[in-house]
Parts: structure tokens; sequence; C-alpha cells
């Protein structure tokens, strides 16, 4: 038989036409659930903020490492830290300047110590007025009223820091500020001190002698209170020639975790040491006076201003032995610092202010008539309120 080759060729080579359906790419399943086609590569691009780590031993393949803390992308393969004063920004592709904040007189840290500074205020002129008034009446000589003046002097500059403590710093701020810083109390305290030392060597003298002692006159009285304000006044004007007064940005108080809640505080270049060896010469004359009011505890009950002197004084060494500890013992924002001190130094004075103004005003407003007799009809023991015909 004979069998024809060429058409059986063609017979095979075209065989009849099968519906074949073509693969859909968006049917398929890739590995890990991915809906893509995985590329072929060996590293995908960083993301902007991120850098390159290259991979040992494998040049053209990096794994991608995020510019983390106060870091920018410098590069696609370095990460470089900002200035002190600076911030990524939120791409962190730069830096930016961190924001400058000080003490607003809206933040409720000053709202409140500058109303209770006010209401001091008013009542302090209100005791001094009263004073005034009544001036040259046996009660308020009695009183001692040169000292009185100079205490209420130092009690309405306790009130006045408050305003320096919240004001912007700059140079005349700063320099306000370490002055009246300790001079308010130093005041207070030094006629404190003046008076109970007076007090108690009347008595020691009694003891002993008929003769009364030395520098008990107001002219001496106000000669050895004021010795002591110079003391704190020298101690300031040597601060001020060692380390002059400036303004400094502290970037480290509050430089958070989160960069973008960092802020520069703009303060006054007084350290809190700095502070508690301005407050420390009053601190001294507190703590002598409150020995001197201890000593006197047991005068007679008609040398009345003894006792309240001695509550006063208690009463002052258990605020500031609370304030201390806390003051150095916890980490404090700069609204936090200036809020528990400018709270302390009135809190400090208003025990002062009613030992001094209550019981004088009160004695002026519940015995008037008797009050205006004249000079020459009384015998009045200095220091009291005790006088007699």
């Amino acid at each position: 038989m004979y069998l024809n080759s060429a058409k059986m060729t063609k017979q095979k080579c075209n065989p009849k036409p099968v519906n074949v359906v073509p693969p859909q790419i968006e049917d398929m399943q890739w590995p890990r659930g991915e809906l893509q086609i995985p590329s072929s590569v060996c590293s995908l691009p960083c993301k902007t903020g991120e850098r390159k780590k290259v991979v040992k031993g494998m040049p053209c393949c990096w794994h991608c490492e995020p510019c983390d803390g106060y870091q920018y992308q410098h590069d696609e393969f370095t990460c470089k830290l900002c200035s002190y004063n600076m911030r990524p920004n939120p791409n962190r592709t730069a830096c930016q300047p961190i924001p400058i904040v000080k003490l607003e007189w809206s933040s409720p840290w000053a709202v409140i110590p500058v109303f209770l500074a006010m209401l001091g205020i008013i009542a302090t002129i209100f005791v001094m007025a009263t004073f005034v008034r009544h001036n040259d009446t046996p009660i308020v000589r009695a009183s001692g009223r040169e000292l009185s003046y100079v205490l209420l002097t130092g009690i309405f500059l306790c009130y006045i820091i408050t305003f320096l403590m919240i004001a912007k710093p700059d140079v005349g701020v700063c320099s306000m500020r370490r002055i009246f810083l300790g001079l308010g109390m130093c005041i207070s305290y030094a006629a404190l001190l003046t008076k109970t030392n007076r007090i108690y060597r009347i008595f020691e003298q009694g003891k002993k002698s008929v003769t009364a002692p030395r520098l008990i006159s107001p002219t001496s009285q106000l000669a050895i209170t004021s010795s002591l304000i110079a003391a704190q006044l020298l101690g300031v004007f040597i601060w001020f020639g060692v380390d002059p007064p400036n303004t400094i940005i502290d970037y480290d108080e509050q430089k958070t975790i989160n960069p973008s809640l960092a802020r520069g505080v703009l303060k006054c270049d007084i350290t809190d040491l700095q502070i508690i060896c301005s407050l420390g010469y009053s601190i001294l004359l507190m703590v002598t006076c409150t020995i001197y009011a201890i000593k006197t505890r047991g005068v007679p009950e008609n040398f009345n201003e003894a006792k309240p002197i001695g509550f006063t004084m208690y009463t002052t060494c258990i605020v500031w032995l609370a304030f201390i500890p806390i003051f150095f013992g916890t980490a404090q924002s700069a609204e936090k610092v200036y809020q528990s001190l400018i709270n302390q130094l009135p809190g400090g004075t208003c025990p002062r202010l009613a030992m001094r103004g209550q019981r004088t005003s009160h004695a002026l407003a519940t015995a008037p008539r008797g009050n205006f007799q004249s000079r020459s009809a009384h015998k009045c023991l200095p220091g009291t309120f005790t006088c007699s015909r």
C-alpha cells in the first residue's frame, strides 16, 4: 500500500483547535495573600524619613530604618541629630526651630497667684491706711509704729514679687527679680527679729536691774533693722557683680520624647540653688526670730505682741519646711516652679499681715474714743497695746 506521508504530516501539525481560557491575573493567588504581582527586586525604595541600611555582602540590597527621636534624614543612607535648639519637621527631611514659651498671664498657673496677690495687696494697703489715719494715737504708738510700717512695706513687696515672676523675662525684669526676690521677706523678718530681740532684752535686763537696756528707742530699732536689710542688699549687689543678670532659653527642661511636643522656656538665668541662697538670709532671720519668740513666750499677758509673733513664726516655719523639699524634690515645669514660688512668698506673709493688721485694726475699731486722748494723758509701754493714765 502506498501512503501519502506529506498528507499525514500536515494532519499531525494542524490538530483540531481546542477552546482554552487564558489565565486572568486578578484571579491568581499570590503568597502571603498579596493582591499584586510580587516585584522581583531585592529591596523596595525607602519612605521619606527613612534611611537605607545596606545588607552585608549584598550591596544592592538594604533594609529601611526610620530616623527616630530628634534625627532627620540627611541623605538616603544617613540620619543626623538636630542641634540642641532644633527638632525634625513632620516628614523628618530637615530640622526646624523649637518653639519658645514663657509663663503667660492667662495661664492657670498665673491666674490664681495673681488673684491672691491682689487680695494681699488690698489688705496690706488697708492696714497701712488705718495706721496712717491713726498715726499719732496711743494704740498705734504703742504697737511700735516705726517697725510696723517697715513690716507692712516688706509684706507689700512680698506680694509685688508675684507680678515680677510672671512678667516676660528681660534684663530689667531679671534684675528686679534678684533684688525683690528676698528683699520683702528680709524686711519683714528683720522688723520682727528686731522687735522680738527688744522684748527679750527688756525682760532679761529687768531680771537683773531696773536700768533699761540700750538700743530700745525707735531710732535705734530702725537702725538695727536697716543694718539687717543692708546685708541682704549687699549680697544681691555682689551677685550682680559675679553673675550679671540675663535671660536664657532652656531647651532641656521641656525636651520630651516626642519632638513635636518639645518647647524652649524663656527665663531668667537663675538656678534653683541661687534662689534658695537669695532666700537663705531671710530664712536665717526667720529662724533667729523664732528662737527669740520661743524665749519670750513666757512674758506677761499685757506685753501682748510676743505670743502673736511666736505663733506667726511657728506657722511660717512649717510652711517653709513643707516648701523646700517639694521645690527641690520634684521634677517640675517652669510654670509649676514659678507657681510654687510665688504662692510660697505671699503665703508666708499672710500670718505676718494677720498678726500685725488684725490686732491693731480691731483695737482701733473697738476703742476709738479712748484711743484719741492726748499723748500727755497716757503712759504707754513701747511695743505693747497696754496704756495707763
